[in-house]
């Protein structure tokens, strides 16, 4: 994600995104099982389920996937234990996070740590990049007719958000992370669509590293869509702040 916008990157994310439709789809699977086999396989008294089926209906995850999903997580259906992990890294001043979910850490860490040595880069000390992020939840407004700022500052912080940013392309509201099912419904049920597909809980930097050149942008987005390429890596974080200039060659190379 780009402490610029996050906007610019869910534009340039959008481009990609026929061509990763099966790591898409297998990401969400996971995540929907984990949820499952921890809180329970009703969506309508697990609400972290209910979001995650929102998502991935707004991904196009087919319905048989989903179900599929759900079924490994109550075990009906057979499922490897997966467990989750994470790695940390700097490059050129610019902190990556990059989060595993895996039936195999060994394999996991071997496949990471590879992409990391390809573009020169060593497995960080556990802390040095994860200080520079907060775990927040991100709901994202796409623009539209007659959704103004003060509509959704209204509504969002009156179901618990903590702050709204306008932004090219749309709304930004940012929530604690037990408060973002809360927040997400109060914003659907006041008639305001929402980008279900991009709004998660994450972490979102809280100390950003400018970024104008842009051959350095490319090296940093290469490496990015390295590792998210992986099977088993569910997100890279990184506290990229990138300037127009830049997030329209990064929006031009797809």
């Amino acid at each position: 994600m780009s402490g610029h916008s996050h906007w610019a990157t869910i534009k340039r994310a959008k481009g990609a995104a026929d061509a990763k439709k099966g790591k898409i789809f297998s990401k969400l699977g996971k995540e929907i099982t984990i949820v499952v086999k921890a809180k329970g396989g009703d969506p309508n008294t697990n609400p972290t389920l209910r979001t995650l089926i929102a998502k991935a209906k707004a991904a196009q995850m087919p319905n048989d996937n989903i179900e599929r999903a759900i079924k490994k997580g109550t075990g009906e259906l057979e499922s490897a234990a997966l467990v989750d992990a994470q790695y940390e890294g700097i490059k050129g001043g610019v902190a990556f996070v990059v989060n595993v979910l895996t039936d195999n850490k060994n394999r996991a860490a071997a496949e990471v740590g590879n992409v990391f040595k390809k573009n020169g880069l060593e497995f960080a000390k556990q802390g040095s990049a994860t200080r520079l992020f907060d775990r927040l939840g991100q709901i994202m407004i796409p623009a539209a007719d007659g959704i103004t700022e003060d509509k959704v500052m209204e509504v969002a912080l009156e179901a618990g958000a903590e702050d709204v940013l306008a932004e090219d392309g749309g709304f930004t509201v940012k929530c604690q992370q037990g408060d973002f099912t809360t927040v997400l419904e109060a914003i659907k049920a006041a008639g305001i669509a929402v980008d279900e597909e991009n709004s998660s809980i994450g972490l979102v930097p809280n100390m950003t590293t400018p970024v104008s050149d842009v051959a350095t942008a490319k090296s940093m987005q290469k490496f990015i869509d390295m590792l998210e390429d992986l099977e088993d890596v569910q997100d890279v974080y990184n506290n990229m702040e990138t300037t127009d200039e830049v997030d329209a060659a990064l929006e031009a190379e797809g």
